[in-house]
């Protein structure tokens, strides 16, 4: 019987195609390094060959790192190219190991919020509207510019935070925009948006931290005035 190829594997069970579904931590190590160098032989996939090199090394990506690239060589289907990606991706994780975690900030307070963003906004000369995704310790997930618009204003679509916080499993959010004006004094505009994103919050169990309003030197926060 004709052996078959990963293109005729189920998709589900394809390196790509697992990891994109599933996330990397569903794949083995053999799973990984397939992907990797993209092909194997004929009569033997990329996965069963890396399974075969694995083997040689006790199944250790440790001892697997230690191999030179003529050693890998010596494994038939893997050329130069490949043995230079493999060596590549061990030393990739060997540098990881070595770093330190980077920091996520701390933006629990609307003092924070400002602190943090006032670099980003001080000179901005038009408006300008910014979502903070936070965890459950209040560390920043990611910030994502939702807005950019006139001097007075700018259009913001709630739609495309609330998709953003679920994507990247947000649990507390807050929002922060700048006023070019100087002037701390939220806008009736900038009430109905605050209280528009606090019921979609509500609505998808995240919560809604603080709307903080931001000049350069001060800032007006939502949660501090009681509004939020």
């Amino acid at each position: 019987m004709k052996k078959l190829t990963i293109a005729h594997w189920s998709e589900s069970d394809q390196p790509r195609e697992k990891l994109r579904d599933k996330g990397p931590q569903a794949l083995s190590d053999a799973e990984l390094l397939a992907i990797l160098i993209g092909s194997g032989t004929p009569g033997i996939s990329a996965v069963e060959l890396m399974q075969e090199v694995l083997s040689n090394c006790n199944n250790s990506l440790n001892t697997l790192g230690k191999v030179t690239i003529r050693q890998l060589m010596d494994h038939k289907g893997i050329g130069e190219a490949k043995a230079i990606t493999i060596l590549a991706a061990c030393e990739l994780g060997k540098r990881r190991q070595m770093e330190t975690p980077e920091e996520r900030p701390d933006l629990g307070t609307a003092t924070r919020i400002y602190n943090h963003m006032h670099p980003v906004m001080q000179d901005l000369d038009v408006e300008e509207f910014w979502a903070l995704f936070l965890n459950q310790h209040y560390r920043l997930i990611k910030k994502i510019r939702i807005s950019h618009g006139g001097i007075t204003e700018t259009a913001v679509d709630i739609r495309i935070i609330i998709r953003e916080a679920i994507l990247s499993n947000t649990t507390i959010l807050a929002v922060c925009h700048n006023h070019p004006s100087g002037s701390l004094k939220p806008s009736r505009q900038d009430d109905e948006l605050t209280k528009s994103i606090k019921r979609a919050c509500e609505l998808m169990r995240i919560h809604f931290l603080d709307h903080v309003i931001i000049t350069d030197g001060n800032y007006y926060s939502y949660h501090e005035s009681g509004k939020c």
